[in-house]
């Protein structure tokens, strides 16, 4: 339209059918006009924001969603705002989140919120691709999921999507590890379910299941809390499994059912069907995510021994094994009896011993 005849004003009598298509293509006055250029018929353009546009406030809209009177009430609103983390791909963080900060700047200033900013944190996630390219329905090169899930499961295909790569990188489809992750299940399945109400076990492997476990919770627990890296919080839970059943029969009853509650737990994040079905099973009460996030004991996670590298002037030489915190004298002397460290060190002198604890020991010698 030329300058002159702006705005365009929208009409008012329109039909919000939620088909799918904007209400003014359903308007024949506003669509149907002559072309301010040749004079023939032509018809208005109907989508007269862009999509991001239209979703740049919905957020606020979630808190109070039946409000027939205003877009939501300030009063809602304010409690839940700014937003603790903000998640989404870098196409979202260059269009969605422009305007969804723009958006909130404009009801800051008419009174609707009283936040500058909707979000306190941006987390950008990496992107699926398929053969090297971002799947995209304008490639048609999507990968529907669906046979996937009847196959295997949808906590199946949450284990494989979460394990292909850390979540801020891009990772290309590639259904090989799948089946992996289904046998995974199983072995967790099985391990619970039959010890969950276990009344055999001697309990002389107890110590070595329990400091396991609690390393494991200590290490989902950091990823949560610091990195996102669930791909390493899944092949931690692998581990954990491959180690409880190479003691289970040594479980004490005790410790079967305590250790398999916690498993549950922590396969819940990754795995919700599948962990609520456990968590049915052994009679809890509620939801397995109302129940609290286990916490590890750091005692129980700690090493009962440690290896220790050791090196003769920056060049590893051999190693070592002691108790965690052990004194430097102590490990002074474990390396000086280790028969490969006599060896380059009898008959030279001994400038100088760097000892990091619980992580190096380095002599430094002439001659």
């Amino acid at each position: 339209m030329p300058d002159e005849q702006l705005p365009v004003v929208l009409p008012h009598d329109v039909t919000i059918t939620g088909q799918g298509r904007s209400p003014l293509a359903s308007n024949p006055e506003f669509l149907n006009v002559h072309c301010p250029r040749c004079g023939g018929a032509a018809q208005r353009e109907t989508d007269t924001m862009d999509t991001f546009v239209d979703s740049s406030w919905y957020f606020f809209r979630y808190v109070d969603p039946r409000n027939t009177k205003q877009a939501f009430d300030p009063a809602k609103v304010e409690p839940w705002f700014p937003v603790n983390q903000y998640i989404g791909g870098v196409t979202h963080a260059i269009l969605h989140l422009l305007y969804a900060r723009f958006w909130c700047k404009v009801m800051r200033d008419i009174g609707l919120v009283k936040v500058d900013e909707p979000f306190r944190n941006l987390f950008t996630q990496g992107m699926v691709q398929l053969n090297g390219q971002t799947m995209s329905k304008s490639k048609g090169n999507i990968v529907d999921p669906d046979e996937m899930v009847v196959k295997f499961g949808a906590d199946t295909c949450r284990l494989f999507t979460l394990f292909a790569a850390p979540p801020e990188k891009d990772m290309d489809w590639n259904e090989s590890s799948v089946e992996g992750q289904y046998r995974f299940l199983g072995r967790l399945y099985r391990f619970v379910t039959r010890n969950m109400d276990s009344q055999e076990g001697s309990g002389e492997t107890d110590a070595r299941a329990l400091r396991k476990l609690h390393q494991t919770i200590r290490k989902v627990t950091a990823d949560f809390d610091n990195r996102w890296h669930f791909n390493t919080s899944i092949a931690a839970l692998m581990e954990l499994m491959n180690e409880l059943y190479l003691v289970e029969s040594g479980l004490s009853p005790g410790a079967r059912r305590s250790i398999s509650e916690k498993v549950t737990l922590l396969l819940a994040p990754f795995a919700p069907f599948t962990a609520e079905e456990l968590w049915e099973q052994m009679g809890n009460q509620g939801p397995v995510f109302k129940h609290a996030w286990p916490v590890y004991d750091e005692d129980l996670a700690r090493e009962f021994e440690i290896e220790i590298p050791v090196q003769v002037n920056g060049k590893l030489r051999s190693k070592i094994t002691a108790a965690p915190g052990s004194a430097n004298e102590v490990l002074e002397q474990l390396a000086r009896s280790d028969e490969k460290i006599r060896t380059n060190i009898d008959g030279k002198q001994v400038v100088k011993i760097i000892i990091v604890p619980d992580k190096l020991v380095n002599f430094v010698v002439k001659g």
